[in-house]
């Protein structure tokens, strides 16, 4: 669970998948990437904005939980291949975290997976890593379930404004700067029926 929720583990897979989109996922491709890139720029400030205003304690704030720490390697894959401690919170770990909720795992997820959703007919499957990330968080001891829960249903709703937005935007803009891509793909997220 701990390897899971650790992006540092996962970043150059991620950033692969997003590269090879890119340059060979066509005009599909490069719409979901800076769809996903608009949707994390707008909802991480705004986490963490709501972080700070609700500043609701972590589970191992306020209790002792199991924590399962992972080992720090380079590069950070590596840690994959290296067995996890484990051990409960103490009173050093009740100032080591930020906020609670909304849990910035979650959502970042959450917008991964719903532009995936919208771009994909097979994209709904990265919803399976949400909810393995979701539940990694709270096994974890960094989030409460409503800590979880709460942030998708948040998550959820600022990614379809933030993309009804860029919707709006590429009908609005694209006629008038790009009229020839615009006849071909008159929608940035919904594709064309034929």
């Amino acid at each position: 669970m701990g390897a899971l929720a650790n992006v540092e583990v996962w970043r150059p897979l991620l950033i692969g998948v997003l590269i090879f989109l890119l340059v060979f996922g066509g005009f599909r491709g490069r719409a979901c990437v800076i769809s996903l890139a608009v949707c994390l720029l707008i909802t991480e400030p705004v986490t963490k904005f709501l972080k700070t205003a609700i500043d609701r304690h972590r589970p191992k704030q306020v209790q002792t939980v199991r924590l399962v720490e992972l080992r720090h390697t380079r590069p950070a894959f590596m840690t994959l291949f290296h067995r996890p401690t484990s051990r409960y919170s103490d009173a050093a770990d009740r100032t080591r975290s930020g906020p609670s909720f909304p849990s910035g795992h979650v959502t970042n997820n959450t917008v991964i997976a719903l532009c995936f959703t919208l771009f994909y007919r097979r994209g709904w499957l990265y919803w399976i890593v949400t909810a393995a990330i979701g539940y990694g968080r709270i096994y974890l001891g960094a989030h409460w379930p409503s800590d979880v829960i709460a942030t998708f249903f948040l998550a959820t709703g600022e990614t379809l404004l933030i993309l009804a937005g860029v919707e709006w935007l590429w009908r609005r803009g694209a006629a008038k700067w790009a009229p020839a891509v615009y006849l071909r793909h008159g929608s940035l997220i919904f594709p064309q029926v034929e």
